[in-house]
């Protein structure tokens, strides 16, 4: 078995004495891990970093087995993210999801391209958080938990919309919510690409999405615990959003 795909770099672990093994979100092979032998070489180190851009052939006797990876750089964002405490931030964030919510060898190329242009956005932190938010949206659509807000759940309404449901992620209007308002989630304007795109509001629209990474998509994939670096990532926005507010 052998494939040649390209990809980016997720994690990388030790294995045995100097060779590791690598996560690789690939445009057509989805999530794929195997062993990169001389991974500790002073040649390969650099290479394996997470969030680099790589060229793989994957090659195993059976599809089951673990396999072997052969990489070839393309490109490396390492730079930009150890220069940027926010990159860096962001860098982890997506590639800690990605290996997080990721099922190995189903390929979604649209996911794929709408990742890698993230991170390519990485160390523009005037446009990164919208994109961010945008990209978490598809996440939770490419796992199957998309947000449908196109109209409200009880009325049809397509104005007026305010509210999510936590339970079902549809969008509901203030006379649609009624008395269960206060049971409801906020719906901030930005979700629906409109009025104040600020990281203030960006924020608050990750209040939402991250409901739903909590308690479908995490709850789903055996309860394990939404990675910590998204965290790491909404109070680095938080902090990017007070600067902000004092300039």
């Amino acid at each position: 078995m052998t494939w040649r795909d390209e990809g980016v770099l997720l994690s990388v672990r030790r294995h045995a004495e100097s060779a590791a093994i690598i996560e690789v979100f690939t445009a057509e092979h989805g999530l794929a891990s195997g062993v990169v032998r001389g991974a500790s070489s002073r040649k390969m180190t650099p290479v394996l970093q997470a969030g680099a851009q790589l060229d793989v052939t994957w090659k195993a006797r059976l599809a089951e087995h673990l396999g072997a990876f052969t990489v070839e750089p393309q490109r490396s964002r390492a730079a930009i993210a150890m220069n940027n405490r926010f990159a860096l931030a962001g860098l982890t964030a997506v590639t800690s999801l990605l290996a997080f919510s990721l099922a190995e060898g189903e390929g979604d190329a649209d996911f794929y391209a709408r990742s890698t242009a993230l991170l390519d956005l990485l160390g523009q932190d005037d446009v990164w958080p919208l994109a961010y938010l945008q990209w978490e949206m598809m996440l939770l659509e490419t796992a199957g938990y998309g947000l449908d807000l196109s109209a409200c759940a009880v009325t049809g309404a397509q104005e007026g919309l305010a509210f999510v449901s936590p339970k079902t992620g549809r969008a509901v209007t203030t006379k649609g919510a009624g008395e269960y308002a206060s049971k409801l989630l906020p719906l901030p304007p930005v979700l629906l690409g409109e009025g104040d795109a600020s990281t203030t509001e960006i924020c608050k629209a990750l209040k939402v999405t991250g409901h739903f990474l909590e308690t479908q998509l995490a709850k789903n994939l055996g309860g394990k615990p939404v990675p910590a670096a998204r965290a790491r990532l909404i109070d680095a926005m938080r902090r990017l959003a007070q600067t902000e507010a004092q300039s």
